[in-house]
């Protein structure tokens, strides 16, 4: 597990660089979320939850729970309390599992993947990740694909500045684009 021994060392490697002084400053990550918004395909047919549901738990290795729409939107045909996607919250020994999948395996996988945008982190420190297709998880067999749904990753840190969260991130070796020079 090389994601889960460089969570433990992240203060001392960034130490030199922030300034810490204790091992509580230093980032770390706290959950990391998946969540699939299954839009106008469920409208039709009800059995796309089941299977984004299924789907989602064979990736992440936990259940997901139902996410149901907040308010009424007559545009989009969705009523109050309909559901609309499906989210897992992973934390502990599941989410460092999932880091190292995501990181090593899947996104090398995915189609023409030159790294990802360092746009990605935002200000508060957390990194956002949209992922097209879910068939790059090698849990998707390949006989599945007739429904291919996109999913939204998104890692919540402790860091305190964007800075510090891409000094985090570069450490755990997430694969951003190289900046041009």
């Amino acid at each position: 597990m090389i994601v889960s021994e460089k969570l433990k060392g992240s203060y001392e490697a960034l130490k030199g660089t922030f300034g810490y002084t204790n091992k509580m400053a230093a980032p770390k990550i706290t959950k990391v979320l998946v969540s699939v918004g299954t839009g106008k395909r469920a409208r039709f047919d009800k059995s796309v939850h089941d299977l984004v549901a299924d789907r989602l738990g064979r990736i992440t290795g936990q259940k997901s729970s139902p996410r149901s729409a907040k308010k009424s939107i007559a545009g989009f045909k969705i009523r109050q309390g309909d559901q609309v996607g499906q989210v897992v919250t992973l934390r502990g020994k599941k989410m460092e599992e999932f880091l190292e999948k995501l990181i090593h395996i899947s996104l090398p996988r995915t189609k023409d993947f030159r790294g990802l945008n360092r746009t990605a982190v935002d200000s508060m420190g957390n990194l956002t990740i949209g992922i097209r297709e879910h068939s790059i998880f090698p849990e998707c067999a390949e006989e599945e694909l007739k429904d291919v749904f996109g999913l939204a990753i998104n890692v919540v840190t402790t860091a305190k500045t964007r800075d510090e969260a891409m000094a985090f991130f570069d450490y755990l070796g997430v694969p951003f684009k190289k900046e041009a020079k």
